[in-house]
């Protein structure tokens, strides 16, 4: 698995498609390979365009950038660590290329108090990629089910480390898709409809 924890990472698909973007050399920051990000935005092809999403743990920023080169209507990537944060701006200045390109937000902020407020029914499709063993994506998908940041319909990709046990979404999340590539698990949830 083609994992950096420095240098660069590609855009694969979309109007910014083969872009390069500088990724700092931070613990614990490890971008979404290409494979896996290939499986992803096939999973998300029929929803993707016009989507409202929000990169919580961002990173590098790769799953949010992606998502806007492939027509997504906006992104929000939430960063906590300032250096990760100024390198996101850094990279969204690079990639736009007119006043119409304000699609993305970059904020450095701790993403569960920014879940916290987050609006109601204000999200199409979540990234919920947290550093491995943090714990994050537990306490990230109760915050979005009990804010009701989820519009209807909305999608949550949750990735994980492939050795971190049989990790269970909770009882209120359905898994649409599930796949193992190298050492990460992804899935690909949905919020189970309450009954009236």
């Amino acid at each position: 698995m083609n994992r950096k924890k420095s240098g660069t990472v590609r855009i694969i698909g979309g109007r910014w498609r083969g872009r390069r973007l500088p990724v700092p050399d931070l613990p614990g920051l490890r971008p979404s390979g290409d494979r896996s990000r290939e499986t992803l935005f096939n999973w998300l092809a029929p929803y993707i365009r016009g989507a409202r999403c929000a990169d919580l743990f961002a990173g590098s920023g790769v799953l949010g950038f992606e998502a806007v080169s492939r027509g997504a209507a906006s992104v929000v990537m939430i960063e906590k660590v300032a250096s990760a944060a100024r390198s996101l701006t850094n990279n969204l200045e690079m990639l736009q290329t007119s006043d119409e390109d304000r699609d993305v937000r970059i904020l450095n902020m701790d993403a569960l108090v920014w879940l916290e407020t987050c609006e109601p029914q204000s999200l199409d499709l979540v990234f919920v990629d947290p550093p491995f063993g943090s714990g994050l994506e537990k306490r990230s998908l109760e915050l979005l089910a009990d804010n009701e940041c989820l519009a209807e319909g909305a999608l949550v990709y949750l990735e994980t480390a492939r050795n971190s046990g049989d990790f269970i979404p909770g009882p209120g999340w359905e898994t649409v898709k599930e796949k193992s590539v190298g050492d990460v698990q992804m899935r690909l949830l949905k919020k189970k409809l309450k009954l009236v």
